[in-house]
């Protein structure tokens, strides 16, 4: 069963700040099911984009049955910033939480990538 956006944001920033990484929602969305965009900052300014995985990587598993995908990697804010909003556009609904942490392997859930969508 996949966990309510509110508590999976609400574990994943407590999990942030248990080890001394920052975190916060930018904006608040759909409580139940509210798409979930993440925005992983680093110190030299660039940024990465997580967004939900498409269903065709879901296999069920993953933290509370989410899985999530880079959308944008390592590139300046504004560019980021336009396609959160663009993404507000199509889903009002969504949630945008900030991470200021160098690894998030054990707090962003991520699909496998495979070359043939067929595997």
């Amino acid at each position: 069963m996949r966990l309510r956006s509110d508590i999976f944001i609400s574990a994943m920033t407590r999990r942030m700040f248990a080890r001394g990484d920052f975190a916060a929602v930018e904006r608040k969305g759909e409580e139940q099911a509210g798409a979930i965009f993440i925005r992983q900052r680093f110190r030299d300014g660039l940024e990465t984009l997580y967004a939900p995985a498409p269903q065709t990587f879901f296999n069920g598993e993953g933290d509370g049955g989410r899985l999530f995908e880079v959308r944008i990697d390592r590139r300046e804010q504004a560019e980021i910033r336009e396609t959160l909003d663009r993404e507000l556009k199509f889903d009002p609904d969504l949630w945008i939480v900030e991470l200021e942490t160098d690894d998030i392997a054990d707090i962003v859930p991520l699909a496998e990538i495979r070359s043939n969508p067929l595997d």
